[in-house]
């Protein structure tokens, strides 16, 4: 069908040529007729003579309506129709069921079944040809207005690539920004949005809630931006009160992310707030324990201290993947199992192979964007 573009009423008129109706019916005279009737008012016709041949033309080429004989030879017309409307494709085709029966029960059953309109042999040409007229005249309607809807779809999708492209690129800058205070936070953040991802999805996670925490967690660290470096950058141990100042980067990193709208900004500010909270209550800054702290948070926390393990410091040395496997299993002066989220812990343990993967890939990656791009 043949959709113009009409003036004055906003509507769109269709060429009634490009219509096309299938006409299923064993009757040569029946057919001949109809299909008279219809060529005679504009529009395609095609014959089908038995249930076989109709579907097997209904698949090849789907009309915009059906004229349906309810005796056929090989099937019944009711059962053609009922196997027809079971097809999600043939769904909007209007039906006209034709028959001689006067039969009501028949008629309410094949109305029931999805017929749209139901007429008596011998045909009247001017109600066949009005009957035809007025259901296309719907379904004009109908594909119009599908029409409609599939464009405002696509407008929305592109809109939403648009806003998603914008707070990808809103992380992305946020991430660099960390980057200038930490030449080793490129390569850390990457690695922390595959873990959380990865560790995520094993919990079973939707896809949504993977991709969030893809593009949240690089930003956990954020707030330390407002660290000073003689703080940040210490080699050795820290005071009392340089320590006091060093947890302030968790609110801080709340109050940088927290009510932007974006979904990436939001759950980036919680995991900033809380990516230091342990499982048993012993962490910052509030002390919160177990369920209280937000799962994306307790994901983050356990891919963070894994990587920290794993990197150099000014403060620290390195470990190898088995090396900061044993001190996550069995604990040390500065972490242990309670910590963690018995859930996420074990979890960890089931994939812990993907995480050394992905640390010896971004290892080898020194630019922070292709770091994070070439694993995504």
């Amino acid at each position: 069908m043949r959709v113009i573009q009409g003036q004055g009423s906003g509507l769109s008129e269709v060429d009634q040529e490009d219509y096309s109706v299938l006409i299923i019916d064993d009757d040569p005279n029946i057919r001949h007729f109809i299909r008279v009737v219809l060529t005679d008012s504009g529009y395609q016709a095609d014959c089908a003579v038995n249930g076989v041949q109709a579907m097997t033309m209904l698949a090849n080429n789907s009309p915009d309506l059906i004229c349906l004989d309810l005796y056929l030879p090989d099937i019944s017309g009711l059962d053609l129709l009922r196997q027809i409307r079971a097809d999600a494709a043939f769904k909007d085709i209007p039906i006209v069921v034709i028959t001689v029966s006067n039969d009501r029960d028949t008629k309410l059953e094949c109305l029931k079944s999805g017929a749209n309109e139901f007429l008596h042999k011998p045909l009247d040409y001017a109600e066949l040809s009005t009957r035809v007229s007025n259901l296309l005249r719907v379904k004009r309607y109908g594909d119009l207005l599908k029409q409609y809807n599939a464009t405002l779809e696509a407008q929305v999708r592109s809109k939403t690539v648009q806003v998603r492209r914008h707070c990808i690129d809103t992380v992305m800058t946020l991430t660099r920004a960390a980057e200038f205070r930490d030449e080793d936070t490129g390569c850390h953040v990457a690695r922390i949005s595959h873990y959380s991802k990865e560790l995520a999805q094993a919990l079973g996670m939707n896809a949504d809630y993977s991709e969030n925490i893809f593009y949240a967690s690089p930003m956990h660290d954020i707030g330390k931006l407002a660290i000073p470096d003689h703080i940040l950058l210490k080699r050795g141990t820290l005071s009392k009160d340089e320590w006091v100042v060093m947890r302030t980067h968790t609110s801080i990193g709340k109050g940088i992310l927290h009510g932007h709208g974006s979904p990436y900004l939001e759950m980036g500010a919680e995991i900033a707030e809380s990516h230091h909270e342990y499982w048993d209550g012993s962490g910052y800054p509030h002390g919160l324990k177990a369920e209280a702290i937000p799962l994306s948070a307790r994901i983050v926390t356990l891919c963070d201290v894994y990587d920290a393990l794993r990197s150099r410091r000014p403060y620290k040395t390195f470990y190898t993947h088995e090396e900061a496997m044993n001190m996550i299993r069995l604990g040390d002066t500065r972490t242990r199992p309670g910590h963690f989220d018995p859930d996420v812990f074990n979890t960890f343990l089931e994939i812990n192979d993907r995480f050394a993967e992905i640390y010896d890939e971004s290892f080898r990656e020194a630019d922070f964007e292709l770091g994070y791009s070439k694993l995504h």
